[in-house]
């Protein structure tokens, strides 16, 4: 690695356009014009919610396999965020829209091609390939919901989806993760690095997927 860029600066440098394209998809852009149709946000959600039961498996590999005591306790603490404020998050959400999860298919391509794809980084691959998956997922979300929690945003529920993500125990749980490369970069040989970089840009061609799938039958 060049003494000069840091792994992550590498990373985000090689997947630029693929991190574009997500961070500028419909999905994104109507909220901040918020314009987000209702059901593409209610399907989301459903998505969304059932995913985030994914997370906690994907994170608790990355605990199995962690190097070191100090990253295991900022990852039991991920596990406990996503258990306890997410999930309660979905739970509320559900309630008050009256949405029945149980009651909606999540059979879509791209949705399932999510759950296993990111699953099978965790399960398949090592510690570093789990923190680059997880660092394109979580450095997406911080880098958009910061930006758009500067908009009007009239749904109050997709409001505090937004400023969950721009929170400051969010971004710092995403520059943690970009913070765990860039001390293994160093370290690591050009394949090495390529192939952490390849991980990102596969994780977050699936995000795009998975937005896109919210859509239903209106998307592209």
């Amino acid at each position: 690695m060049p003494a000069s860029r840091s792994l992550s600066e590498r990373i985000l440098a090689d997947n630029a356009a693929v991190f574009a394209a997500m961070t500028g998809h419909r999905f994104v852009t109507d909220i901040e014009a918020d314009r987000l149709p209702k059901a593409v946000f209610e399907r989301y959600l459903v998505y969304e919610g059932a995913f985030v039961e994914t997370a906690i498996a994907i994170f608790a590999y990355a605990v199995a396999k962690a190097p070191a005591i100090a990253a295991r306790r900022k990852l039991i603490g991920v596990l406990d965020a996503l258990a306890n404020e997410q999930i309660g998050y979905f739970e509320t959400t559900f309630a008050a829209r009256g949405i029945d999860p149980a009651a909606c298919d999540l059979s879509d391509p791209a949705v399932v091609a999510f759950r296993d794809g990111m699953l099978a980084i965790a399960r398949d691959g090592d510690y570093l390939d789990i923190v680059a998956a997880m660092f394109a997922a979580e450095w997406m979300y911080f880098t958009w919901c910061s930006r758009a929690a500067a908009r009007p945003v009239s749904d109050p529920l997709l409001r505090a989806w937004v400023d969950m993500h721009a929170a400051p125990g969010f971004a710092a749980q995403a520059r943690w993760l970009r913070d765990e490369l860039d001390a293994a970069g160093p370290a690591l040989g050009e394949a090495a690095a390529a192939h952490l970089s390849a991980v990102f840009g596969r994780a977050e061609a699936l995000e795009v997927a998975f937005h896109t799938a919210a859509y239903g039958s209106d998307r592209p």
